[in-house]
């Protein structure tokens, strides 16, 4: 496997206690695990992305694993995701949306409302990716090239969100923990392998590192964020895809007038399987609950067989943009492939919500409601 094709860029400028961190980890004898960790604002991403493109000069291809479902690197927000990077990643200050390896819909933007799924979530994940990119097949002459991984972590590291990294670390034992440590130290994670007991001696190399940091023109690239504007502005992006690239679409109004015009699939209520993952919902009203709702599209065929945590892989998201009672069909908007939506047969619904900045439109119809349908899902495929 060639390495990957990295761009002429000016180098950021990392603080010496990072360039060792990274050259520790990107040099050592086999592919490392790497999970990074600290609270909200310390660097966590930054030091994510640099790490990547370290990773990427030496092995052209890394595993990266996004458990951050209220800010996640790569994917939309609500998702725990597995992605195979070989692009140099240029912008420190944030990554493209790109196409996971595998997915699961949690359906909401943090862990607190059921936080053990969360954790079975990152370990079917994480089993799926040592099953197919981190163990070698000693009866196979062609031994597959064994890839790196990098595990990046919520900012939730007190009461239950430390009990969550805590078990994420038991189970995964990464070959490297990257704590990161801002100046409010009641803020931070306890020193040292705070995840072992005192008897227990781990096998993890721990960093610790300090949050300063600024980017090739010397600013900081440490900036409190807006998540809900970030969350929104992710989502948008996720649906413009439904659209061809041609179609220049620069304002949330352009955005809102062409989902209010493009035709939606339309699937009868008989060929899905709704699933609330948060709350009960009487039968009757079932249907009725996922108008105007976002929802994950997932495949009962898609469950691992070999993991007993068995969510099944979700294939992206889906607005539900209208219903029919009498006819018994759905109205779903999707940027989803036609050949992927013919396997889909469970809708997940969550508390993520369509962005306010797609609703509240002036002059624009609502775009949940609509006669014309671009495909009719075969039933024989569903």
């Amino acid at each position: 496997m060639g390495l990957a094709t990295l761009p002429p860029r000016q180098a950021p400028l990392v603080p010496q206690q990072w360039a060792d961190a990274l050259d520790a980890i990107s040099t050592s004898r086999s592919p490392p695990i790497a999970v990074i960790c600290g609270p909200k604002n310390s660097g966590k991403s930054t030091f994510s992305r640099l790490l990547l493109n370290s990773l990427l000069e030496r092995y052209g291809r890394v595993g990266y694993l996004d458990t951050d479902v209220g800010q996640p690197e790569f994917f939309v927000p609500g998702c725990l995701s597995l992605h195979l990077v070989d692009e140099y990643q240029p912008d420190l200050m944030k990554t493209p949306m790109r196409e996971p390896e595998r997915c699961i819909f949690s359906g909401d933007i943090s862990s607190k409302r059921d936080p053990e799924a969360y954790i079975n979530y990152i370990f079917q994940l994480y089993d799926y990716f040592l099953e197919k990119f981190n163990q070698s097949d000693d009866a196979d002459s062609h031994r597959k090239a064994l890839l790196p991984l990098i595990i990046n972590t919520a900012g939730w590291v007190k009461g239950t969100g430390f009990d969550v990294l805590v078990e994420l670390l038991k189970y995964i034992s990464p070959t490297h923990v990257v704590q990161m440590r801002i100046s409010a130290e009641s803020k931070n994670l306890p020193t040292g392998a705070f995840w072992l007991s005192d008897k227990k001696r781990g096998s993890s190399e721990l960093i610790e590192l300090a949050t300063v940091f600024t980017d090739s023109f010397n600013r900081s690239v440490l900036i409190r964020k807006n998540a809900h504007s970030m969350r929104e502005l992710r989502l948008s992006d996720y649906f413009k895809r439904c659209f061809s690239s041609s179609l220049n679409i620069s304002t949330n109004k352009e955005l809102a007038h062409a989902l209010a015009s493009i035709p939606p699939y339309q699937i009868h209520f008989s060929q899905v399987k709704v699933m609330h993952l948060y709350c009960q919902v009487p039968k009757h009203e079932v249907f009725y609950s996922l108008n105007a709702t976002i929802v994950g599209l997932a495949a009962s065929s898609t469950v691992p067989t070999s993991s007993a945590r068995c969510t099944p892989w979700c294939v992206g998201l889906g607005i539900v943009r209208g219903i029919d009672v009498k006819k018994g069909m759905l109205y779903v908007i999707t940027p989803v492939s036609p050949c992927k939506l013919e396997k889909v047969d469970i809708l997940f619904q969550g508390f993520i919500e369509i962005p306010t900045s797609l609703l509240q439109v002036r002059g624009c119809i609502s775009p949940y409601m609509s006669t014309h349908v671009l495909h009719k899902l075969p039933e024989k495929d569903l």
